[in-house]
């Protein structure tokens, strides 16, 4: 990576622009006192600068591995980049996880993993933990600053919440869980409704038809985040009837995320969470 002054049109300022000619992973200090000497002298604005960081670097892995690390994404969106287990081989995980432990910065999440893929991993670093197929390394003490309670509507939704609470927990949340709550014996949910209540951001995990997010969309005034799950019989068509139904919900404001996707339910209460600490 190269640092570099343009001068703009006019001439009469100058600005300092960040220019990436290789991918090794980290701003070299040279380029950085550089950048730090063109703030310091006026010829760069702090703004400016931080626009340019926010965009490097990557890191591109030798190989085999076909990945491109983005460690600056924790600067970006103030979340770590997680690594998608399927379609990864075990040694492509190994690679990938050392990289992020050695060079990044905040929690280590793979997500969706195979018995193989934890083995190699659990063998390859210390310090893993596992909840649901996730594996999580540098995992922070519980921050009690945020409350999310993340609710199911059945146990055949257990697998989604589990990925959703390892994900939480990876960044300090401890999720409040509470299942089968559906609508098919609605007095279980009424029963919860009071602890529902107390937390700042809901999380609903359902199937079939979806309908629990409604019912706690007209009920909560938290926000709400809806996860369909591919649970269900012939005309749930593998989660699309519960996304559908999700989506066409007559409660306003319902956030909702893909079939199965615990993962991005909870990366998205975790940036209402940190929009409401800004």
């Amino acid at each position: 990576m190269q640092y570099e002054i343009e001068k703009s049109p006019d001439n009469h300022t100058q600005r300092g622009k960040l220019r990436e000619s290789c991918h090794d992973g980290a701003v070299d200090e040279s380029s950085l006192r550089s950048l730090i000497e063109q703030i310091q002298s006026g010829e760069t604005s702090a703004d400016e600068a931080v626009a340019q960081l926010r965009r490097l670097p990557f890191v591109e892995l030798p190989g085999d591995a076909n990945a491109k690390i983005d460690h600056h994404r924790l600067l970006r969106q103030g979340l770590p980049e997680a690594v998608y287990g399927p379609g990864k081989s075990p040694e492509q995980c190994v690679a990938i996880v050392e990289e992020l432990l050695t060079n990044g910065r905040g929690p280590v999440i793979v997500t969706r993993t195979t018995e193989a893929q934890r083995s190699a991993l659990e063998t390859a670093h210390a310090g893993m933990t596992e909840m649901g197929g996730v594996l999580t390394w540098r995992v922070p003490e519980v921050d009690h600053s945020h409350r999310i309670a993340v609710v199911t509507a059945g146990t055949a939704d257990t697998p989604v919440a589990d990925e959703c609470a390892a994900t939480l927990r990876s960044y300090g949340i401890a999720a409040d869980r509470i299942s089968d709550v559906g609508v098919a014996g609605l007095h279980r949910l009424l029963a919860e409704v009071d602890r529902i209540a107390e937390a700042d951001i809901v999380i609903v995990i359902a199937g079939m038809e979806g309908a629990l997010a409604s019912v706690l969309g007209g009920l909560c005034a938290q926000p709400v985040i809806a996860v369909p799950t591919s649970v269900g019989y012939g005309a749930g068509l593998e989660g699309v009837t519960a996304l559908l139904g999700m989506l066409a919900s007559c409660a306003a404001g319902i956030s909702v995320v893909g079939i199965d996707n615990g993962y991005g339910a909870a990366v998205s209460a975790m940036r209402i969470a940190q929009l409401r600490d800004s």
